[in-house]
Formats: C-alpha cells, structure tokens, sequence
C-alpha cells in the first residue's frame, strides 16, 4: 500500500493541493463568497480521490459526476475554513509538527522518510503539511461550534440500552454501506420531490445490480462518500436510529427505501452481518498514592517522598493507611488508594505501562502522570468479560455520535445555504 492512500484514509477531507502556490494559468472552477477555487486544486483532489478509489478496487464514476461530488466537498471546506478564520480558530506550528510526525509514525516511517515518499508520489511537501493544517482547524471550528455542546446523561444511556434489549439481535454485527441524497436547510415541495425521485432512481438501479460504492461516490452527500459509502461494522445497539428497524430485518445484499428525515433521503445496503462475540478484557486490581508538586515542594522532592513511603511500605507498614494519610487523590485516598477493578484503558498511558511491568503485591517506583507523581501496587490480574461495560460505553460513545453528526450536517447545510458559491466548471 502505498503511504499516500493510508493518508487519504486519514484525511478524507482534505483538499490536497490548497497550499500550493496559484499559478496564473489557472482557471477558476468555483466563487465561494470573495475566495476563489482553482483548477489545479480540483485536479489535485481529483487524483488523490481517484487513487483511493483504485486503492478501494472502487471503479471511479465518470470524471464529470466525480468533479462535481469533489468540488462541492472543496466548497464546504473552504466555508469552514472561512469561519475559523472570521472567529479566530488557528493551528499552530508546534500542533501541526506533532501531527506530521504522528502520520508518519502510523506508516512507520520517520519524518523524513515520509517527505521522500511523499514527495516520491509527486505531491509538494509543504502544500501537504498545509493541507493536514486546514484538517485540524476544521476539527478544532467543529469541536468549537458544535462538539463541546453536545452532552449525553446516564438517563439517555438506560434509556438507549433498555430499547435495544428488545431487539432480537443486539449482539448481531452489521457492515453497512449509506448513501445520503441530501435537502437544503428549508426545502421546497419541488426540491422535496425531486431528491424523493433521484432516491428512487439510485434505489432501483441499486437492486438492478449497480456497484453501491460506486454509485456512492457518483451521487451521496454524505460524508463517507467518497469513500464507498461504507459505514465499517457496528452493533445493532450502534445502528443510527434512523435505519436500525430495517437493517435488523435484512438480508446481506438487501437494499432499503429511500428512508426521510430532515437532512434528506437516506439509502442503506446490509454490505454483510456476523455473531458478535464475548469481549474479554485484561483487568488490574490496583492501589495508589499520588503526590502533586506545588509552589514549596518541587517536582525532585515530590518523587523523594514517593520514594520514602515505597521504602515504608516494604518496611512493612500498611499501603491502605498511608495512602489515607499522603495520596493527594482525594478519591480513592478515602478507600486507601484503591482503585478497584481496571483496564489499561481506563488510566493515562504511562499508568497502563507501569502497571504492566509489576507482578502482584509489587509496589512501583515513583512515576509521572499529567495528574501528578505516583507509586501503584498491584492486587490481582484476571480476565474479564467486559462485554457489558464496554456496551454502556460503546452506547454512550454511539449516542454522542448520533447527536454530533445529525448537528455537524445542519450547521454545514446553514453555512452553504448562507454562502454565495459560484460553480464554473466547464460543461
């Protein structure tokens, strides 16, 4: 595989090519309020877009559909980056090097391995690094205007699972291709009736044999489309609510109605389903004492002290009584450091490592968190069907998604409705 198609799986909407320089033989493809997008960035995206594709074994519709699909995900880019700038949403430098590093760490490459590949693939470095900047500001302006002010409640999670118990197959997993023929903020009956049509269309060509990921990429709006369409595998229990009922009911291969709802008319194909199975998980049974420095006791001091009730401890003093007595852990200090029954998942990562190192009754030496200093003693290790909690979690996880999606896709319509775009594309 080559480096550039894991990327593009990274940053699917990313424009390849807006940070390099315009030249002057380009010809303007769209307007987008008083900013302008050109050919070449059309073409850049273009051949990123198609080697997905070919990466994908995805055949590519013809080229006209495809600029059409590009170059609208090109526009609401750019009016989101036009927001982000108007309210002040930036990308630093030190943020920006971390990410390239990341990239290139995931493609287990160093930093300058990935630039010669990279640049090996023809793209021009320094546009590349601009373009993942644009990415995360876009990710920053969303978590800014929509993200942060989603909240999920305990009562929504029990209400959620209380409603899947009753289907009949909550642990059935699912892998489900979408395709979203999508309507304007405040549609017209006419506009109304015509996605209505165009949905039936796509509907009725699908069941006569079309290529659903390629019928994605030609006509759905929604956000995997370009990519297939497809949704990856989730549990009925993660089924957006909208299609949960119909897919349940499915067979592999079947294709559902059109399906309304404000955003537009949505359409699902059951790609395949499979048994779900029990999730074991490796659990810790642990204690610990934290200490944090402050203005009069320094980082050097902190890990002493540390260090002196480790040495008590093995002394033969009792760890529950002195991390009532020191642990800055207000928490579980009143429980003599416990910290009950946990996975690597559930502590910072340095926590998980150093806990990995210790057989049980072992007491670590003192280590470093964001929360503070820390020694741990390990109780007991077991393997734990976490099937449950990893449900509650998946469901709240699920719920947050739901409501961040549905309210990501009106604010983007708002925001395309409220702007003045421009297409000039030749016929």
């Amino acid at each position: 595989m080559r480096v550039l198609s894991a990327l593009l799986l990274l940053f699917p909407l990313a424009g390849m090519g807006q940070g390099s320089p315009i030249q002057e033989i380009d010809r303007i493809v769209a307007l987008v309020n008083e900013d302008v997008i050109v050919k070449t960035e059309l073409d850049q995206r273009m051949r990123s877009v198609v080697s997905q594709l070919a990466q994908n074994r995805t055949q590519a519709p013809p080229r006209d559909v495809l600029e059409k699909q590009v170059l609208e995900r090109l526009v609401l880019n750019r009016l989101q980056l036009q927001l982000a700038d108007r309210t002040g949403v930036r990308v630093d430098d030190k943020t920006l090097n971390q990410a390239m590093r990341q990239i290139a760490q995931q493609n287990r490459l160093s930093l300058s391995e990935f630039r010669t590949i990279l640049e090996a693939d023809g793209y021009d470095f320094a546009g590349f690094r601009e373009e993942i900047r644009a990415e995360l500001t876009i990710t920053r302006l969303r978590e800014r205007q929509v993200s942060q002010r989603i909240k999920v409640t305990d009562r929504e999670v029990q209400d959620f699972l209380a409603t899947m118990a009753h289907q009949r197959a909550p642990d059935d997993e699912f892998r489900l291709g979408h395709i979203l023929i999508a309507l304007p903020e405040a549609p017209s009956p006419e506009t109304i009736e015509a996605a209505r049509r165009k949905a039936e269309q796509v509907v009725e060509e699908l069941r006569e044999g079309a290529d659903f990921a390629q019928m994605a990429v030609a006509v759905s709006d929604g956000r995997q489309g370009l990519q297939g369409g497809d949704l990856g595998w989730r549990k009925a229990d993660q089924l957006p609510t909208l299609f949960a009922d119909s897919v349940i009911e499915m067979s592999v291969g079947d294709v559902t109605d059109p399906i309304r709802n404000s955003g537009g008319f949505h359409i699902v194909k059951l790609l395949d389903a499979r048994r779900s199975q029990v999730r074991l998980i490796s659990q810790v049974h642990a204690r610990h004492i934290l200490l944090r420095p402050d203005e009069i006791t320094s980082e050097q001091d902190t890990r002493l002290r540390l260090q002196q009730l480790k040495q008590r401890i093995e002394n033969g003093e009792d760890f529950a009584e002195l991390a009532r007595s020191h642990s800055e852990d207000s928490g579980s200090a009143i429980k003599g450091g416990d910290l009950g029954w946990i996975s690597g998942a559930d502590v910072m990562p340095q926590f998980a490592a150093t806990m990995a190192k210790l057989q049980p009754d072992e007491v670590s030496n003192p280590f470093q968190t964001e929360f503070g200093w820390h020694i741990v003693q390990v109780l007991a290790r077991r393997q734990h069907d976490g099937t449950e909690d990893i449900r509650r979690t998946e469901a709240r996880n699920l719920i947050r998604e739901r409501k961040t999606e549905e309210e990501i896709q009106t604010w983007i319509r708002r925001l395309r409705d409220e702007a003045y775009v421009e297409y000039r594309l030749e016929n």
